[in-house]
């Protein structure tokens, strides 16, 4: 349904080019929610941008619904873009129109009658969980309505892809997942084929089928939303997961955390756990077999999309090699170690 083929984006400032995107190659499916995630910075607003061209590529293809955007005539492509919804962080609504009259406006600027645009906009109301607040301003609603508003009026003239910029950026986390659950049963409802950039891993756990990663202009990984979770493979994209599940250090242990290994000192481990590694007994085997010592300090698991992912932080004491043997054993396991540094024996207490 998007197909994007070697776009790049550059821009000429005063200080020479800057490049935006680089080399993007990005295929979204039928009926897919997909998601592309980086920091602030990265380039996913003018990637997005590019989708509908309201940024042009310096170079490569936009293909949307079989459709060539960057070889479109500007009326040809006035007549694509119809088909192409978008909505924002800060909802652009206009506050002297009323929620109905917000949602009509692309209606009634491509010279459809009362009688159509009312035939259109009732359902969507419907739909968006709006029919109360039909004859409400935008200063009477609250920022969830208003994004409610904003994408019934990006679905009027019922499109087949619908872009969302951040549009769950300036909402609270409950309004956020009534927002996300909404777009899946407008893909659902509507057949609709959407794609989203955010910041926030929590959008793309909640709601996206697959993801990727922007990196300064750069896509570094890619995969399903499970796979991804599961098995993440570039460093960003386990700093992106670890901070959604808030997987810190106490601050005890953080202040004395050494990345070489001294006398007297004992290792703290990250363990990423998948599939069935994520509801094996894995602990008591490494207290048992191996004569270990361990001191859980953080441990969460769930499941996305099917799949079985565990992340937990811990302290290991005993001897040398059997700490070896047991990480070895976890690793064989399919469980990802990461030794996050050494902290003082005293530090911790082991039972």
């Amino acid at each position: 349904m998007i197909r994007l083929e070697h776009i790049s984006k550059n821009y000429i400032t005063s200080q020479g080019t800057v490049t935006a995107l680089q080399d993007i190659h990005l295929q979204v499916n039928a009926g897919e929610i997909y998601g592309i995630i980086g920091q602030s910075g990265a380039g996913k607003s003018t990637l997005i941008r590019c989708v509908n061209l309201l940024e042009k590529p310096s170079t490569g293809k936009v293909i949307v619904d079989n459709a060539e955007l960057t070889a479109l005539s500007p009326n040809a492509l006035r007549a694509a873009r119809r088909k192409i919804g978008m909505i924002f962080q800060h909802f652009n609504l206009l506050n002297s129109r009323t929620v109905y009259e917000n949602i009509a406006l692309p209606l009634e600027l491509s010279g459809q009658n009362k009688q159509k645009i009312a035939a259109t906009i009732n359902p969507l109301l419907e739909l968006t969980g709006l029919a109360d607040k039909k004859n409400h301003f935008p200063v009477q609603l609250s920022g969830g309505q208003k994004q409610r508003v904003a994408i019934a009026r990006a679905l009027a003239c019922k499109p087949k892809v619908l872009l969302s910029d951040e549009a769950t950026s300036a909402l609270d986390p409950e309004t956020t997942n009534n927002i996300l659950d909404l777009l899946k049963n407008i893909r659902d409802t509507l057949n609709l084929t959407i794609l989203l950039i955010t910041h926030e891993m929590a959008v793309i756990k909640a709601c996206c089928d697959r993801v990727a990663i922007l990196q300064h202009g750069i896509m570094i990984e890619e995969n399903n939303v499970g796979q991804f979770f599961a098995n993440p493979q570039t460093a960003i994209a386990k700093n992106f997961i670890v901070s959604s599940l808030k997987q810190t250090l106490p601050p005890v242990i953080a202040e004395q955390i050494i990345h070489q290994a001294q006398t007297n000192h004992h290792p703290i481990l990250r363990l990423w756990f998948f599939g069935g590694a994520a509801t094996q007994p894995i602990m008591a085997q490494l207290m048992n077999q191996f004569n270990l010592h361990i001191n859980i300090l953080q441990a969460n698991v769930e499941y996305i999309k099917q799949h079985a992912m565990g992340i937990m932080i811990l302290a290991i004491n005993g001897d040398e090699n059997k700490i070896a043997a047991g990480i070895q054993h976890l690793q064989q396991l399919g469980v990802q170690v990461e030794v996050l540094g050494y902290v003082p024996n005293d530090i911790i207490p082991f039972a």
